[in-house]
């Protein structure tokens, strides 16, 4: 946003002087284009003016404007377009002629950021990302004999993305062939050196793919004819690569010695992990195998090292939620717990926490299993259950080390929970995660636990219920229309008349309408009030009610909210967050 109001008075377009008197009328959170061009100190015809003359020189990128309120990065196509007698398309719109791509070199293609659609008669029509590019044109031209091509435009990350999956494929083709061929001659790899062979240039090929595409898990799987590979994004799997079954030995052999794993044993599920540099940052790859009817299943979880420095402010809680989860935290004792499903991103607000809280003053240990990320400045123990090194027994012996803060990863009995309680009564700071469906339940799987009721009431201070809901693609948003049944689900816990949004599916979200996750999130801080009811052993719906009348904003009021700004859709919050 400040890029684009640098750019308009650069421009002369808006006036630095008054738009500073505007902020110190209104202030800095009614700094928004629609407000300017409400108050005349920009018009929009004049705004649109310059970005598109900005777009054209490439001063500034599309990207730099989604999302900002006030420019439809659509319609600037449209214009943009129009100003050179050219269409646009919209290709999530239009079926991709993928064997008239197949015609031209995918090189050429890459280079010149060129997408071939379709044929109509002699007629065949090629989306651009840069239209002024007169090389680009000429070099593709020449392709088509005898046919007239029509230039049009189009979203540059589109092109970039259905050309992209198209050359790993082709690449994915390529390392099978060399790879069945080495496996016909006997094994005997075409290179000496082992760095450079077709399975470990498979490898790279598919890493590289998962954290372009920002998967969570890796899935390689041996079916009957296949092998498959899967990618859990945004929560979901998806498929990517299939590959003849005769792969699926050599690449799980090799990932196999990546991970330390005994290469020979296929009866037995086994663990490991590695390191590996991958589109220039470090991840951490946890391997687990599992033996099927066809082979074995090979899943890898990416860890990103980098999410461990994430700010508790920019992991998503809404301002409300931030706030009574920052006084949680910062209490000088008492246990806090966030709860959530496996996949809802308590590790990550957990580390974020600990960046909160950490203090050069404060001695401050967690005990993971397993350690995920490494962090300056804290004790981190590794759980080791072949040694002895369970969850109760690290706790114990953490205890002794003279903490002020302890991170727990996760709450899963009754005597690491009860450790955990009695830490917090006695004067340390604990953080924990325990799966639980909302915040107001995990008071009642406390007590199924078998801990008593008056421990719960005095050591708890505050319980975090979090989910991750998909985000819509910005690529292929549009206005949504709900059915009579979800109007009815939401129409008290929203205004009438509310628009709301939904991604209709193109190639940048493979078809999905949603691209990237958002957290929802809710906050139940322990008041007096609620301390002394769970102490008297209420029920649910007692607490619920006293929650309620305290303030309480809960996860679907969250995600209903994230849907009204059009960061999500009705139907995903129903999904994930409908108790």
């Amino acid at each position: 946003m400040q890029k684009i109001i640098d750019l308009l008075i650069e421009k002369d377009v808006l006036e630095e002087a008054k738009l500073q008197l505007f902020i110190e009328k209104y202030g800095e959170a009614k700094l928004t284009l629609p407000n300017l061009i409400k108050v005349r100190l920009l018009q929009q015809k004049k705004m649109e003016e310059v970005l598109l003359q900005e777009l054209r020189l490439q001063n500034i990128e599309l990207n730099d404007l989604e999302g900002i309120a006030g420019i439809n990065t659509t319609d600037l196509l449209k214009k943009q377009a129009e100003t050179l007698g050219i269409k646009y398309i919209n290709i999530p719109d239009i079926e991709i002629d993928y064997k008239l791509i197949k015609r031209l070199p995918l090189k050429q293609l890459i280079r010149y950021s060129a997408l071939p659609l379709y044929v109509e008669d002699s007629q065949v029509t090629v989306a651009f990302e840069n239209p002024h590019d007169f090389e680009a044109k000429g070099a593709i031209e020449r392709f088509f004999h005898g046919k007239i091509m029509e230039v049009a435009l189009g979203r540059k990350e589109i092109i970039h993305q259905v050309l992209s999956q198209l050359h790993e494929n082709e690449q994915a083709e390529e390392y099978a062939e060399d790879i069945k061929t080495d496996l016909e001659e006997g094994g005997n790899e075409k290179s000496d050196d082992n760095e450079s062979s077709a399975v470990l240039k498979l490898i790279e090929l598919i890493l590289s793919s998962a954290i372009t595409k920002g998967a969570s898990d890796l899935h390689i799987e041996a079916t009957e004819k296949h092998c498959l590979v899967r990618y859990r994004v945004d929560g979901m799997l998806q498929e990517n690569f299939r590959l003849g079954h005769n792969i699926f030995s050599p690449l799980s052999s090799r990932m196999k010695l990546l991970s330390n794993l005994d290469i020979a044993e296929k009866r037995k599920p086994q663990d490991g992990r590695f390191t590996k540099i991958v589109n220039g940052r470090v991840f951490d790859f946890r391997v687990s195998t599992l033996p099927t009817m066809f082979g074995e299943s090979i899943v890898m979880r990416v860890l990103d090292k980098t999410k461990a420095l994430v700010k508790l402010e920019e992991a998503g809680m809404n301002p409300t939620s931030y706030k009574k989860f920052l006084n949680g935290i910062h209490s000088p004792y008492g246990i806090v717990l966030v709860t959530g499903p496996t996949g809802s991103g308590k590790t990550t607000t957990l580390y974020g926490a600990l960046n909160e809280i950490m203090n050069v003053k404060d001695k401050t240990i967690t005990v993971e299993d397993p350690v995920e990320y490494q962090m300056e400045g804290i004790q981190q123990v590794q759980i080791n259950a072949n040694a002895g090194l369970d969850f109760p027994a690290a706790l114990r012996s953490i205890l002794r080390q003279d903490p002020d803060k302890i991170m727990i990863g996760e709450i899963r009995d009754q005597e690491t929970l009860r450790i955990a309680i009695q830490a917090a009564l006695t004067g340390h700071l604990v953080i924990s995660t325990l799966h639980t469906n909302s915040a107001v339940a995990a008071i009642g799987r406390m007590i199924d636990m078998g801990i008593e009721s008056y421990l719960i009431s005095g050591a708890v201070v505050a319980i975090q219920g979090q989910r991750l809901v998909r985000k819509i693609c910005q690529s292929c948003k549009e206005e949504a229309v709900l059915s009579s049944t979800l109007k009815e689900d939401i129409k008290k816990y929203v205004p009438e008349n509310s628009k709301f949004y939904v991604g209709k599916g193109c190639p940048v979200c493979s078809g999905s309408g949603y691209v990237g996750r958002e957290m929802i999130s809710e906050v139940l801080p322990i008041s007096d009030t609620l301390s002394t009811m769970i102490a008297n052993g209420v029920t649910k719906d007692e607490l619920s009610k006293q929650a309620n009348s305290e303030g309480f904003f809960s996860m679907f009021q969250d995600g209903l909210q994230k849907a009204l700004e059009g960061k999500t859709t009705v139907e995903e919050i129903i999904r994930v967050a409908r108790s």
